[in-house]
Protein backbone atom coordinates (compact mmCIF):
# COMPACT_ATOMS: atom_id res chain seq x y z
CA UNK A 1 0.00 0.00 0.00
CA UNK A 2 3.20 2.29 0.21
CA UNK A 3 3.26 2.16 -3.37
CA UNK A 4 -0.35 3.19 -3.68
CA UNK A 5 0.05 5.96 -1.05
CA UNK A 6 3.14 7.50 -2.45
CA UNK A 7 1.40 7.29 -6.14
CA UNK A 8 -1.44 9.64 -4.56
CA UNK A 9 -1.82 13.37 -4.13
CA UNK A 10 -3.69 14.64 -0.94
CA UNK A 11 -6.43 14.94 -3.05
CA UNK A 12 -6.45 11.18 -4.31
CA UNK A 13 -5.45 12.37 -7.46
CA UNK A 14 -2.87 10.04 -8.98
CA UNK A 15 0.80 12.01 -9.46
CA UNK A 16 2.14 12.37 -12.56
CA UNK A 17 5.60 10.16 -12.77
CA UNK A 18 9.07 10.79 -14.43
CA UNK A 19 12.37 9.83 -14.67
CA UNK A 20 15.35 12.41 -14.16
CA UNK A 21 18.31 11.35 -14.45
CA UNK A 22 21.66 12.77 -13.60
CA UNK A 23 19.91 14.37 -10.41
CA UNK A 24 23.09 15.02 -8.38
CA UNK A 25 23.96 18.61 -9.13
CA UNK A 26 23.04 21.51 -11.93
CA UNK A 27 20.44 20.87 -14.47
CA UNK A 28 19.32 17.72 -13.36
CA UNK A 29 19.01 18.58 -9.03
CA UNK A 30 17.52 21.71 -9.45
CA UNK A 31 14.69 19.67 -11.74
CA UNK A 32 13.97 17.06 -9.86
CA UNK A 33 13.09 18.92 -6.76
CA UNK A 34 11.24 21.54 -9.05
CA UNK A 35 8.91 18.97 -10.32
CA UNK A 36 8.62 17.49 -6.70
CA UNK A 37 7.52 20.54 -5.54
CA UNK A 38 5.21 21.20 -8.60
CA UNK A 39 3.39 17.66 -7.72
CA UNK A 40 5.06 15.02 -9.85
CA UNK A 41 6.58 11.55 -8.59
CA UNK A 42 10.36 12.61 -9.32
CA UNK A 43 12.33 8.91 -9.69
CA UNK A 44 15.76 11.00 -9.73
CA UNK A 45 19.55 9.02 -10.56
CA UNK A 46 22.88 10.00 -9.19
CA UNK A 47 25.91 7.69 -9.32
CA UNK A 48 27.61 8.44 -5.90
CA UNK A 49 26.00 7.18 -2.75
CA UNK A 50 26.64 10.57 -1.09
CA UNK A 51 24.48 12.44 -3.66
CA UNK A 52 21.69 9.85 -3.76
CA UNK A 53 21.48 10.65 -0.02
CA UNK A 54 20.70 14.37 -0.78
CA UNK A 55 17.87 13.53 -2.81
CA UNK A 56 16.37 11.13 -0.60
CA UNK A 57 16.87 13.54 2.17
CA UNK A 58 14.29 16.05 0.12
CA UNK A 59 11.66 13.35 -0.34
CA UNK A 60 12.56 12.07 -3.86
CA UNK A 61 12.80 8.24 -4.48
CA UNK A 62 16.64 7.63 -5.52
CA UNK A 63 18.23 5.32 -7.85
CA UNK A 64 21.76 4.81 -8.95
CA UNK A 65 22.35 5.15 -12.44
CA UNK A 66 25.54 5.07 -14.63
CA UNK A 67 24.52 5.01 -18.47
CA UNK A 68 28.06 3.36 -19.48
CA UNK A 69 26.02 -0.06 -17.43
CA UNK A 70 23.63 -1.40 -19.37
CA UNK A 71 22.73 -3.81 -16.10
CA UNK A 72 22.14 -0.39 -14.08
CA UNK A 73 19.64 1.15 -16.73
CA UNK A 74 17.81 -2.03 -16.54
CA UNK A 75 17.68 -2.14 -12.87
CA UNK A 76 16.45 1.39 -12.97
CA UNK A 77 13.82 0.49 -15.09
CA UNK A 78 12.55 -2.41 -13.65
CA UNK A 79 12.66 -0.62 -9.94
CA UNK A 80 10.56 2.45 -11.04
CA UNK A 81 7.82 0.33 -12.56
CA UNK A 82 7.37 -1.79 -9.76
CA UNK A 83 6.67 1.12 -7.53
CA UNK A 84 4.79 3.17 -9.79
CA UNK A 85 2.56 0.17 -10.76
CA UNK A 86 3.70 -0.27 -14.37
CA UNK A 87 2.88 3.38 -15.37
CA UNK A 88 5.62 6.11 -16.22
CA UNK A 89 4.16 9.43 -17.67
CA UNK A 90 8.01 10.93 -18.45
CA UNK A 91 11.61 10.31 -19.13
CA UNK A 92 14.10 13.54 -18.98
CA UNK A 93 17.39 12.27 -20.06
CA UNK A 94 19.71 14.88 -18.59
CA UNK A 95 22.82 12.98 -17.32
CA UNK A 96 25.87 13.74 -19.36
CA UNK A 97 29.50 15.18 -18.99
CA UNK A 98 31.60 16.62 -21.16
CA UNK A 99 35.13 16.04 -22.40
CA UNK A 100 37.16 18.50 -23.49
CA UNK A 101 40.17 18.50 -26.15
CA UNK A 102 40.84 18.98 -29.72
CA UNK A 103 39.80 16.03 -31.84
CA UNK A 104 43.18 15.58 -33.04
CA UNK A 105 43.98 14.79 -29.48
CA UNK A 106 41.40 12.99 -28.94
CA UNK A 107 41.83 9.22 -28.15
CA UNK A 108 39.31 6.83 -29.58
CA UNK A 109 39.22 5.41 -26.88
CA UNK A 110 37.89 8.58 -25.18
CA UNK A 111 35.48 9.69 -27.66
CA UNK A 112 33.42 5.84 -27.60
CA UNK A 113 33.50 6.25 -24.02
CA UNK A 114 31.78 9.61 -24.34
CA UNK A 115 29.37 8.20 -26.51
CA UNK A 116 28.56 5.40 -23.98
CA UNK A 117 27.69 7.63 -21.46
CA UNK A 118 26.10 10.67 -23.70
CA UNK A 119 24.58 8.78 -26.35
CA UNK A 120 24.17 4.97 -26.06
CA UNK A 121 23.20 5.19 -22.40
CA UNK A 122 20.07 7.69 -23.31
CA UNK A 123 19.28 5.49 -25.72
CA UNK A 124 19.16 2.08 -23.86
CA UNK A 125 17.22 3.68 -21.27
CA UNK A 126 14.77 5.87 -23.85
CA UNK A 127 13.84 1.86 -25.73
CA UNK A 128 13.25 0.20 -22.43
CA UNK A 129 10.64 3.04 -21.23
CA UNK A 130 8.59 3.37 -25.22
CA UNK A 131 6.87 -0.05 -24.82
CA UNK A 132 5.17 1.30 -21.22
CA UNK A 133 4.30 4.91 -22.64
CA UNK A 134 2.76 2.82 -26.05
CA UNK A 135 0.65 0.64 -23.39
CA UNK A 136 -0.68 3.94 -22.11
CA UNK A 137 -1.13 5.80 -24.95
CA UNK A 138 0.48 8.79 -23.94
CA UNK A 139 4.39 10.06 -22.50
CA UNK A 140 6.67 12.49 -22.61
CA UNK A 141 10.45 11.88 -23.72
CA UNK A 142 11.98 15.12 -23.05
CA UNK A 143 16.49 15.14 -23.95
CA UNK A 144 18.78 17.86 -22.47
CA UNK A 145 20.88 18.44 -25.61
CA UNK A 146 23.32 21.66 -25.77
CA UNK A 147 23.37 24.60 -27.82
CA UNK A 148 26.57 22.70 -29.00
CA UNK A 149 24.45 19.76 -30.73
CA UNK A 150 23.45 22.80 -33.18
CA UNK A 151 26.74 24.69 -34.05
CA UNK A 152 30.37 23.61 -33.02
CA UNK A 153 33.21 24.72 -30.57
CA UNK A 154 36.12 24.63 -30.92
CA UNK A 155 38.29 21.77 -28.45
CA UNK A 156 34.61 20.51 -27.57
CA UNK A 157 34.68 18.35 -30.61
CA UNK A 158 33.71 14.70 -27.97
CA UNK A 159 30.66 17.02 -26.48
CA UNK A 160 29.28 18.03 -29.48
CA UNK A 161 29.25 15.13 -31.52
CA UNK A 162 27.63 13.22 -28.80
CA UNK A 163 24.89 16.30 -28.67
CA UNK A 164 24.93 16.13 -32.71
CA UNK A 165 24.15 12.44 -32.22
CA UNK A 166 20.86 13.01 -29.71
CA UNK A 167 19.35 15.36 -31.97
CA UNK A 168 19.53 13.04 -35.14
CA UNK A 169 18.68 10.24 -33.26
CA UNK A 170 15.96 11.73 -31.43
CA UNK A 171 14.47 14.01 -33.68
CA UNK A 172 14.16 10.50 -36.23
CA UNK A 173 12.14 9.10 -33.32
CA UNK A 174 9.79 12.17 -32.73
CA UNK A 175 8.54 11.87 -36.55
CA UNK A 176 8.54 7.78 -35.58
CA UNK A 177 6.02 8.48 -32.52
CA UNK A 178 3.33 10.75 -34.00
CA UNK A 179 0.41 9.59 -33.91
CA UNK A 180 1.11 7.21 -30.74
CA UNK A 181 0.77 9.74 -28.06
CA UNK A 182 4.48 9.71 -27.01
CA UNK A 183 6.03 13.40 -27.99
CA UNK A 184 9.82 13.82 -27.80
CA UNK A 185 11.28 17.47 -27.24
CA UNK A 186 14.99 18.69 -27.16
CA UNK A 187 16.25 20.68 -24.84
CA UNK A 188 19.33 22.84 -26.03
CA UNK A 189 20.93 25.20 -23.40
CA UNK A 190 23.81 27.85 -24.00
CA UNK A 191 26.03 28.68 -21.10
CA UNK A 192 23.87 27.80 -17.83
CA UNK A 193 25.35 27.34 -14.16
CA UNK A 194 26.36 23.75 -13.62
CA UNK A 195 29.54 21.36 -12.79
CA UNK A 196 30.01 20.13 -16.14
CA UNK A 197 32.91 22.26 -17.14
CA UNK A 198 34.43 21.75 -13.93
CA UNK A 199 33.99 17.76 -14.05
CA UNK A 200 35.56 17.83 -17.72
CA UNK A 201 38.77 18.69 -16.02
CA UNK A 202 39.20 15.18 -14.90
CA UNK A 203 38.54 13.75 -18.38
CA UNK A 204 40.74 16.42 -19.58
CA UNK A 205 43.63 15.65 -17.45
CA UNK A 206 42.95 11.47 -17.80
CA UNK A 207 42.42 11.66 -21.81
CA UNK A 208 44.51 13.89 -23.27
CA UNK A 209 47.95 14.72 -23.69
CA UNK A 210 47.91 18.53 -23.17
CA UNK A 211 51.49 19.22 -22.53
CA UNK A 212 52.77 17.13 -25.68
CA UNK A 213 50.28 18.91 -28.08
CA UNK A 214 50.32 21.84 -30.68
CA UNK A 215 47.67 22.89 -28.79
CA UNK A 216 49.32 23.08 -25.45
CA UNK A 217 49.34 26.91 -25.47
CA UNK A 218 45.64 27.46 -26.36
CA UNK A 219 44.86 24.40 -23.75
CA UNK A 220 47.04 26.38 -20.55
CA UNK A 221 44.17 29.11 -20.92
CA UNK A 222 41.10 26.21 -21.00
CA UNK A 223 42.68 24.73 -17.90
CA UNK A 224 42.87 28.33 -16.23
CA UNK A 225 38.49 28.04 -17.30
CA UNK A 226 38.12 24.33 -16.81
CA UNK A 227 39.94 24.76 -12.80
CA UNK A 228 37.31 27.93 -12.30
CA UNK A 229 34.79 26.23 -13.30
CA UNK A 230 34.36 27.69 -16.30
CA UNK A 231 32.39 30.94 -17.28
CA UNK A 232 32.41 32.90 -14.58
CA UNK A 233 29.90 35.68 -16.69
CA UNK A 234 27.67 37.33 -14.36
CA UNK A 235 24.87 36.90 -16.69
CA UNK A 236 24.97 32.92 -16.71
CA UNK A 237 21.50 31.92 -15.63
CA UNK A 238 20.81 29.23 -13.10
CA UNK A 239 19.34 25.88 -14.07
CA UNK A 240 15.74 27.21 -13.89
CA UNK A 241 15.85 28.60 -17.33
CA UNK A 242 16.09 24.70 -18.55
CA UNK A 243 13.30 24.02 -16.42
CA UNK A 244 11.12 26.25 -17.87
CA UNK A 245 11.63 24.49 -21.13
CA UNK A 246 11.02 21.38 -19.44
CA UNK A 247 7.76 22.15 -17.64
CA UNK A 248 6.55 23.41 -21.14
CA UNK A 249 7.19 20.12 -22.82
CA UNK A 250 5.91 18.39 -19.86
CA UNK A 251 2.66 20.03 -19.42
CA UNK A 252 1.78 21.60 -23.01
CA UNK A 253 -0.93 19.88 -25.45
CA UNK A 254 1.84 20.90 -28.09
CA UNK A 255 4.97 20.68 -26.77
CA UNK A 256 7.59 21.76 -29.04
CA UNK A 257 10.84 19.39 -30.82
CA UNK A 258 13.12 22.39 -29.82
CA UNK A 259 13.86 24.44 -26.83
CA UNK A 260 16.68 27.05 -27.39
CA UNK A 261 17.43 28.09 -23.71
CA UNK A 262 19.73 30.82 -23.35
CA UNK A 263 20.36 34.17 -24.52
CA UNK A 264 23.43 33.12 -26.55
CA UNK A 265 22.01 30.13 -27.69
CA UNK A 266 19.72 31.82 -29.62
CA UNK A 267 21.98 33.87 -30.73
CA UNK A 268 24.22 31.28 -32.09
CA UNK A 269 21.14 30.03 -33.96
CA UNK A 270 19.71 32.88 -35.65
CA UNK A 271 24.13 33.73 -36.80
CA UNK A 272 23.78 29.57 -38.00
CA UNK A 273 20.78 30.93 -40.06
CA UNK A 274 22.07 34.26 -41.71
CA UNK A 275 25.49 34.20 -41.85
CA UNK A 276 27.57 32.02 -43.98
CA UNK A 277 29.40 28.74 -42.82
CA UNK A 278 32.90 30.62 -43.10
CA UNK A 279 31.91 33.96 -41.18
CA UNK A 280 30.01 31.57 -38.80
CA UNK A 281 32.73 29.31 -38.02
CA UNK A 282 35.31 32.31 -37.50
CA UNK A 283 33.07 33.89 -35.02
CA UNK A 284 32.95 30.74 -32.90
CA UNK A 285 36.90 29.86 -32.78
CA UNK A 286 37.32 32.97 -31.25
CA UNK A 287 35.11 32.28 -28.50
CA UNK A 288 37.00 29.37 -27.95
Amino acid sequence: MATLRQTMNSAGEELRTIIVTGASSGIGAYCARALKADGWRVFATARKPDDIAALEADGIEAFYLDYREAESIEALVASVLERAGGRLDALFNNGAYGQPGAVEDLPVAALREQFEANVFGWHDLTRRVIPVMRRQGHGRLVHCSSILGLTPLRFRGAYAASKHAIEGLMLCMHQELQGSGIHVSLIEPGPVKSKIASNGLVWFLKNIDHENSVHRLAYAAQLERLRAGGSTSRLKPGPEVVYAALRHALLSRRPRPHYVVTVPARIGVVLKRILPASMLYRLLAKRA
